[in-house]
């Protein structure tokens, strides 16, 4: 099996060591082994995603000594392919149409008859409110549209895990339905994250997926739908993460510091390399 990787940054802002981590591990393993290893830029966010963040991803990872394969996939070249598969998928999808806003959410689940309000991976679990609301191929994809697994027993999913919680990592529909809950596929104007990575990952035929702890949990999502969607599993390594001083996770909201910054200090790509444990 030839070893297909890739790495997805969004161009919302510069590279930091986090990113340089993943993206080595994710190439190495590819090049190692004589296999391939693409950039996705994930820009489903137009509003946050700028050109020069875009342009310094692909200057920060050539710095880093890494080379990647053509072609180049943007996500925002690729919305009516993301529509295509809810349409064609809908009845194995669950899908329905939701128009609460997160107050909607939040007014649902304190009211006196709703249990304890739980998190998931993407947050607040739905509370239904809006399914019955199916989906139509007539949809406009005006409003955000829903997945929804029925809550199933002998619903058994799996993925296998090569990282630090190395294994086949087993869950039920049921235990989906209460942890995870209606996820949102689509959202007003664009796919969700989880839609867009997972068909991507299918259409360029992706072997090993790697990525950091912060997403494992979020990976029963995405093993949901590749079943549901007729993929076939990826491997995945989920890598542990890059903190501060603090012991906080890297992050572009906690203006991390950046690729660009420590080359303005003149470190060389082995210096930061060293930094991250290579």
């Amino acid at each position: 099996m030839t070893i297909i990787t890739r790495f997805a940054p969004s161009p919302t802002g510069p590279l930091h060591l986090g990113h340089a981590y993943s993206a080595i591990i994710s190439h190495d393993m590819a090049r190692s082994e004589g296999g391939k290893f693409y950039i996705r830029i994930e820009n489903l966010d137009q509003s946050r995603s700028k050109k020069k963040w875009e342009n310094q991803i692909f200057d920060d990872l050539d710095w880093l000594g890494l080379s990647w394969d053509e072609p180049v996939v943007r996500q925002s070249e690729r919305i009516d392919r993301y529509k295509s598969y809810l349409i064609k998928f809908s009845e194995e999808l669950g899908l329905f149409e939701c128009i609460c806003s997160r107050r909607d959410i939040k007014n649902a689940l304190s009211a006196p008859h709703e249990s304890e309000t739980l998190l998931g991976p993407d947050g607040i679990i739905y509370p239904g409110t809006c399914r019955e609301n199916m989906f139509s191929s007539q949809s406009k994809f005006e409003n955000a549209l829903r997945m929804h697994i029925k809550s199933d027993k002998n619903g058994l999913f799996s993925f296998r895990e090569l990282g630090p919680r190395k294994g086949e990592i087993s869950f039920s529909s049921e235990e989906f339905f209460k942890t995870v809950g209606d996820v949102v596929l689509w959202r007003k104007g664009y796919p969700a994250y989880h839609l867009a990575c997972v068909v991507d990952d299918a259409e360029q035929k992706i072997t090993h997926i790697v990525r950091g702890l912060d997403l494992f949990e979020a990976t029963k999502i995405h093993t949901i739908l590749n079943s549901r969607l007729g993929f076939k599993k990826p491997l995945y390594y989920h890598h542990r993460l890059i903190c501060d001083e603090n012991g906080r996770r890297l992050a572009k909201r906690h203006d991390a510091k950046s690729i660009y910054k420590y080359r303005q200090e003149g470190l060389k790509a082995s210096d930061v390399r060293a930094l991250i444990g290579f």
